[in-house]
């Protein structure tokens, strides 16, 4: 097969829809081998399609891997590792020299549109689908039922969300699972024996970017701010990417109230006849939306009398000793979800009461001397670390990393009147100590050395928010910024805090959760 037309696609792609589609033979190149990746294998071979997969990384875990599917599947699938196979769409045919391009491309997220197989792919007209897309183009197992697909996206509290709406859905009764971008791999969820009565998909940008509208039960947009820019290429194409989610909605258009971007989004969108939209706020809600009042969580969407009554969720009391607003934000736009499919209200409360809060998501470490130290070393952006900043009112920041070319000017805007001091880690502050310089001029910053020895910077950090820090204080490491200039990860940064913080209180003879 040789080169086609842009506009033209293999005359079995459009029919590819169910497990008896004609999968057997169809060449498919599967790029990536992680988690995902071989889920994707694996599925495409028991499908009896071609497929060949490619990695750059040619790692002990991965050859292991390959080796487990190869015995299982013999010469379905041909896994190809290094740098070399990673910049062309030809791998196919007997004879190398005149090799063909794929039916199909199934990508892991992380694969950049902009990489030399996508721009390949772009120019060829191999179509490009995600691991959801497949899984959706799949359905459940024959003899399986069909789940209902609750989606969420959002530049933050994806996961915090996604893991709240699975636990709503199991206290109702449902077998349900989290999947998609957290937790078990979606295709491995669609091709379960039993099937589920829900998933609750969690869905990236990089996934949204490859998949086609998914007509979803229920939909969600938790919150937009800039992220990911340099994969997208820009803000417009993120918003677009992320609004995918809402089109050909069945039931619900969940939104939120304080975010107008993802209340424009659910009114562009083409819905299904009938879905409606849902508001999430962390304030009173009007009719057709989910609310607080008086500390109460309350439904004036999921009711026949709403314009009149609310109906109780939950209480603030719920979510234990640390309810930040944000936290009630993602815990409404999760029960919103699961309402849509007529979760009891007495599952949602059940679901909150039981809610851990995920480590290094404004996680307590330590309290003492009437301070309070908080690990958020997971907001990677100035949007997550403003939800950790606004749920404390006087905060010694650490902050800094690698900035992802974002702007620091709205979040130092928005958070410094709670402002006492501010710590700088990261191998260059230049970009945040001038937002801070120009917006928060009061605020006394410190800057920490260490070079790029994430554990010295650290100690170093903490030591100095130790000296600032008064009764009253949080102490909250809220980066702002990507990790990867001093830590191998942000889970790294976070470890070396508390690592840091628990030295620092057996120092002063306290002792640690």
């Amino acid at each position: 097969m040789g080169a086609r037309a842009v506009s033209e696609q293999p005359p079995t792609l459009p029919r590819l829809h169910g497990w008896d589609g004609p999968w057997v033979g169809l060449r498919v190149l599967v790029t990536g081998f992680g988690v995902t990746g071989f889920s994707v294998a694996d599925t495409l071979a028991e499908l009896g399609a071609q497929t060949v997969i490619v990695d750059g990384q040619e790692t002990r875990s991965r050859l292991e891997d390959a080796a487990t599917l190869s015995t299982m599947w013999g010469d379905r699938l041909d896994f190809r590792f290094g740098e070399t196979h990673t910049s062309t769409l030809k791998h196919f045919g007997a004879d190398s020299s005149a090799a063909e391009t794929p039916d199909l491309i199934v990508t892991s997220p992380g694969w950049r549109p902009d990489s030399p197989i996508m721009r390949a792919a772009a120019a060829e007209g191999v179509p490009v689908w995600s691991d959801i897309q497949l899984a959706r183009r799949l359905g459940a197992r024959p003899g399986a039922k069909e789940p209902d697909w609750l989606v969420l996206t959002g530049t933050n509290g994806k996961t915090t969300t996604v893991k709240m709406l699975e636990a709503m859905l199991i206290a109702d009764g449902r077998r349900a699972v989290a999947c998609g971008n957290i937790g078990m791999p979606i295709l491995d969820a669609v091709r379960d024996p039993e099937g589920f009565d829900a998933l609750a998909v969690e869905l990236s940008s990089f996934q949204l970017h490859y998949t086609e509208p998914l007509r979803p039960t229920a939909a969600a947009v938790l919150n937009i701010a800039e992220d990911h820019m340099d994969w997208h290429g820009g803000l417009e194409s993120y918003l677009a990417d992320k609004a995918k989610i809402y089109e050909s909605t069945q039931v619900a258009c969940v939104y939120n109230v304080e975010d107008p971007v993802t209340e424009r989004m659910v009114a562009a969108a083409e819905v299904i006849e009938g879905a409606r939209a849902i508001g999430f706020t962390t304030d009173s809600p009007d009719v057709s939306m989910l609310g607080v009042v008086d500390d109460i969580l309350v439904d004036r969407a999921f009711l026949d009398n709403r314009r009149h009554q609310a109906l109780e969720l939950a209480t603030r009391a719920d979510f234990g000793s640390l309810a930040p607003r944000h936290l009630v934000a993602n815990a409404l736009a999760a029960a919103a979800l699961a309402r849509a499919v007529d979760v009891a209200p007495a599952a949602v409360q059940q679901a909150i009461r039981s809610y851990t809060p995920a480590d290094h998501r404004i996680q307590p470490v330590a309290q003492a001397d009437d301070v309070l130290w908080v690990n958020d070393t997971k907001a990677t952006n100035p949007h997550a670390a403003a939800a950790s900043l606004t749920s404390f009112t006087d905060v010694v920041w650490i902050a800094g990393g690698l900035s992802k070319g974002v702007d620091y000017d709205p979040l130092v805007q928005e958070v410094a009147d709670r402002l006492r001091h501010v710590i700088l880690i990261g191998t260059d502050s230049a970009q945040l100590r001038s937002s801070l310089e120009r917006h928060a001029p009061q605020v006394p910053v410190t800057e920490v050395s260490g070079g790029d020895d994430g554990e010295v910077v650290m100690r170093s950090a903490v030591a100095a928010a130790d000296r600032y820090a008064r009764p009253g204080h949080a102490v909250v490491l809220a980066p702002a910024a990507a990790s990867m200039d001093q830590f191998a990860s942000y889970i790294t940064r976070g470890e070396q805090f508390i690592a840091a913080v628990t030295a620092l209180m057996r120092d002063k003879g306290f002792t640690t959760p």
